[in-house]
């Protein structure tokens, strides 16, 4: 029996089960309860994981609540997003997770190809803005660990650092190249799966959960027989989910789903022309895939979308209605609306009302800190008068006399004693035709 720590609330028991006709069949035992939970992750073995404080906060953590997503039946749709707002927009339209797609945060933010020309820096700071933006989890691109297996396991504690629920580490050499495109080439077998132990290993001793996605390109690079020895090499090192790139018939997908089949797969749907046959959710669950990528669909439809507006600007027209949201729903999706709804818990009155007995009030306070501008101009067009006296004059006089001439003074005076900056009170021309203003500043 091995006694393991997974994270700072629970712990996994691991018990090796003796060989016989009662070990068939892998996948979750039936017993399960709040705190402790079995589940079978060989023919040999058994997990056991018991959790030690009912109300952790990891039990919600971005990992957890991937693998909850790995747990459950059924294909898992992931869009790519490459910044904040494509990120919401993938939780606001209700999908449960999503990736990072370092093809198009490589265009987005630097506007290169993805040839292993952005930097980890560069990437782990678009990923936490990214991550920061929703609650639902977020797997990121991690190319090759950008180095050795030491490199690597730095890119992993980071990743978790930033609030990232999974990472993709991939076999390829430096420079990388973006899949489905020429030029791959793959690390030796040993040192690919040497890398994954070291993201197991630094997984472990950051004391987090973040699922390992690994990898492997070797199936353009070498021969697919290649990746399908690599996938199980990784699946015995300790990934959490096996990740073919470039696989180019569905005898290729459903041979890469029987390798190691307790360990979920991903599939990758290359929108526009890649390698891989674009399949729907029915089908990938069919051969047997648990989670599906779509890189390229947002940052793809965006370039068209901007191209679009461009030519219509370029044209001295501007992009018709139906081609972009309003204003007020672009509002609505930044969070303006909800911004100002929650900043009125915080708003001050610019004048408080103050206790019968609290002498303490700054005279120069409030509306005695405003400026009455009185301004009277001739029919003739020459001024007449400029005239500034303390707001607070005329707020008094309007404490007795609220109204006069049929003008609510007082209420004008309320109104505008919160506003920030100039307002005009009154605008209008006595009996001799004389224009006469008045401000508050």
């Amino acid at each position: 029996m091995k006694v393991s720590t997974v994270c700072s609330a629970s712990v996994t028991v691991s018990l090796s089960l003796s060989g016989g006709s009662g070990g068939g069949g892998g996948g979750p035992l039936p017993f399960r309860s709040p705190s402790v939970s079995f589940l079978r992750t060989s023919k040999s073995s058994l997990s056991i994981a018991c959790s030690l404080a009912g109300n952790d906060a990891s039990s919600s953590s971005p990992a957890k609540l991937l693998r909850r997503i790995l747990d459950s039946p059924g294909v898992h749709q992931g869009p790519a997003c490459f910044d904040a707002l494509s990120a919401k927009l993938v939780q606001t339209a209700g999908f449960q997770f999503c990736f990072t797609s370092g093809f198009s945060i490589s265009a987005s933010r630097l506007a290169l190809p993805d040839t292993g020309l952005i930097s980890y820096g560069e990437i782990l700071d678009q990923g936490r803005l990214i991550t920061q933006a929703v609650s639902i989890p977020v797997i990121g691109d991690a190319d090759n660990g950008y180095g050795n297996a030491m490199n690597l396991k730095r890119t992993l504690k980071g990743y978790i650092g930033a609030g990232f629920a999974g990472i993709i580490l991939e076999d390829q050499v430096a420079p990388k190249a973006c899949g489905h495109t020429r030029g791959r080439r793959v690390v030796s077998r040993e040192e690919a799966v040497m890398k994954i132990k070291a993201a197991v290993d630094a997984r472990r001793e950051s004391g987090c959960d973040i699922v390992i996605v690994a990898r492997t390109d070797a199936r353009q690079a070498v021969s697919l027989d290649e990746a399908l020895v690599r996938s199980r090499a990784f699946a015995d090192a300790g990934a959490d989910v096996l990740f073919i790139d470039a696989l180019a018939s569905r005898e290729e997908m459903k041979a890469f789903c029987e390798v190691s089949p307790l360990v979920p797969k991903m599939a990758n749907m290359l929108e526009g022309g890649g390698k891989t046959p674009i399949l729907n959710p029915m089908e990938l669950e069919e051969i047997g895939f648990k989670i599906v990528a779509y890189p390229l669909s947002l940052i793809g439809v965006s370039i068209r979308a901007m191209q679009d507006s461009l030519i219509a600007i370029k044209g001295g027209r501007i992009p018709p209605p139906g081609s972009m949201p309003s204003f007020e729903e672009i509002k609505d999706i930044l969070g303006f609306n909800a911004y100002y709804e929650e900043e009125k818990r915080y708003a001050a009155n610019a004048s408080p009302q103050l206790s019968k007995g609290d002498t303490s009030r700054n005279p120069f306070s409030g509306i005695w800190s405003r400026t009455l501008r009185v301004k009277l101009t001739g029919r003739d067009g020459f001024e007449k008068l400029d005239l500034r006296i303390p707001a607070g004059f005329l707020d008094g006089i309007t404490n007795i006399v609220p109204a006069l001439g049929g003008v609510n003074i007082k209420e004008l005076l309320d109104d505008a004693a919160e506003e920030v900056g100039g307002k005009l009170l009154l605008d209008f021309e006595d009996r001799m035709g004389d224009r006469i203003q008045i401000f508050l500043e």
